[in-house]
This record gives C-alpha cells, sequence and structure tokens, in this order.
C-alpha cells in the first residue's frame, strides 16, 4: 500500500515542480523598487507610476547617441504623456550636475531628470554602464524591453500604441 501510494504520488509531484519552474521561467522581471530624486528636487518612486507606461533612460550629457535621440524622446513624450507614458531621464554618475542642469534648462526636457551621482540607479538596473541605455516597463511593471544604444523611434511607437491601447 505505502509503495502503491508513493508511486501514485512522485508523477504528482514532477508536475507540480514542473509547473512551478514554467511559471518561474515566463515571469516577466520587475521595476526595481525604487525613488528617484529630481534634479528639481521631486521624489518620483517607480510604485507610484504603476498605472504608466514607464520609461527609466540613462543618459549622458557627454554621449553623442544620447544628444541625438533626446529630441525623439521629447516628442514621444509630448505624444504619449496624456494617454499614460512617462520618462524619466537618469543621467550617469561621471555626469556633472551643472551640465545635467544646463542641458535639461537649455533643451526644455519635459520630464523628471535625475542625476545618479552615487550610481545606486545604475547598479539596481542591472549595472548599467552604456548610455544610452532605456527600460520600458508596462503598466503593472513588468520589464517590456531594455536596449543599449539608441532607440528605435517607430518600433518604439509601435509598442507605445499597444501597451497604451491607442
Amino acid at each position: 500500500m505505502n509503495l502503491l501510494l508513493k508511486k501514485s504520488l512522485l508523477p504528482l509531484v514532477i508536475i507540480a515542480l514542473l509547473a512551478l519552474l514554467g511559471w518561474q521561467l515566463t515571469k516577466k522581471p520587475q521595476a526595481p523598487d525604487v525613488t528617484f530624486n529630481t534634479i528639481d528636487g521631486k521624489q518620483i518612486s517607480m510604485a507610484s507610476l504603476k498605472d504608466k507606461v514607464v520609461i527609466v533612460n540613462f543618459w549622458a550629457t557627454d554621449c553623442p547617441g544620447c544628444i541625438k535621440e533626446m529630441p525623439d524622446l521629447i516628442k514621444t513624450y509630448h505624444q504619449y504623456q496624456s494617454q499614460g507614458l512617462e520618462i524619466i531621464a537618469v543621467a550617469m554618475p561621471h555626469d556633472d550636475i551643472s551640465q545635467i542642469k544646463n542641458y535639461s534648462k537649455s533643451q526644455n526636457l519635459p520630464f523628471p531628470v535625475t542625476y545618479d551621482q552615487s550610481a545606486e540607479m545604475t547598479e539596481l538596473f542591472g549595472k548599467v554602464r552604456l548610455t544610452p541605455t532605456a527600460f520600458i516597463y508596462n503598466k503593472q511593471g513588468d520589464l517590456l524591453q531594455r536596449t543599449m544604444g539608441e532607440l528605435n523611434f517607430p518600433e518604439l511607437k509601435q509598442l507605445l500604441n499597444k501597451e497604451l491601447s491607442i
């Protein structure tokens, strides 16, 4: 009787373990539970943005690709912000705060700009070293895409249209 019970339970245990493993493998990475301090003294937590599609863009004032894509990021923000998009620009630790503020002001950046002076954010987002690097999260905080290098804006617009149900 005991042997029969063991033989019948073993397949059930194996099936349960495989189901759990499959669920873990398909589970999307979540946004880090962080709070950004903007260069104008405000705080924004990722948790407060749960009902928005969020782009966290790591950039630097000395990065040609970052400077090149910034006008398109601004246009994208203006186009989708009212439908639920938020962009957070995270300046890299090696950057200078005065240059970040000057660039932000001269380009009239409409989205929050933060300075990762302590490198905490670059570490929490997977040791970001290359700029630009963008992380795109859905309304539930699931990672949809990580892009190292310049964003492909036609593809980004397709993704935003889908995620924002436009």
